[in-house]
């Protein structure tokens, strides 16, 4: 398991440090995962799973994918729950000011949308 933790870790390209912050736990618990030196328990696998959207049974076993598949609902709700907890930031902004479009504003940003997709052909 423990290539597989680095593995995770550097695909999500995490430090040890960022990857032990987002479970709440320290750097050096992290580097004794990926070293062998002591092995994660049950609660802990099913935490970095749930944190990283990581499939348990490929960080348990090395079979399948290492990520879980998501839905676009399931992508779009995760982006809205984190948007939600940011400060001010262009990304909340951009979709404060998107949830106040009306539909004809939609209908125009559709068209535009349309129109660059059109140049890049």
């Amino acid at each position: 398991m423990k290539e597989r933790i680095r593995k995770l870790r550097r695909a999500l390209d995490l430090t040890q440090q960022e990857f032990a912050d987002k479970i709440g736990m320290k750097r050096n618990t992290i580097a004794n995962y990926e070293t062998g030196r002591n092995d994660p328990s049950a609660s802990v696998i099913s935490l970095i799973c749930r944190e990283f959207n990581a499939n348990e049974n490929w960080l348990r076993t090395g079979e399948g994918d290492m990520f879980v598949q998501r839905t676009r609902n399931q992508i779009i709700t995760d982006f809205l729950g984190d948007l939600i907890i940011e400060e001010a930031s262009f990304k909340k902004r951009l979709i404060e000011a998107l949830a106040e479009l009306d539909e004809r504003d939609w209908e125009g940003l559709e068209k535009l949308a349309k129109k660059l997709i059109n140049k890049m052909d």
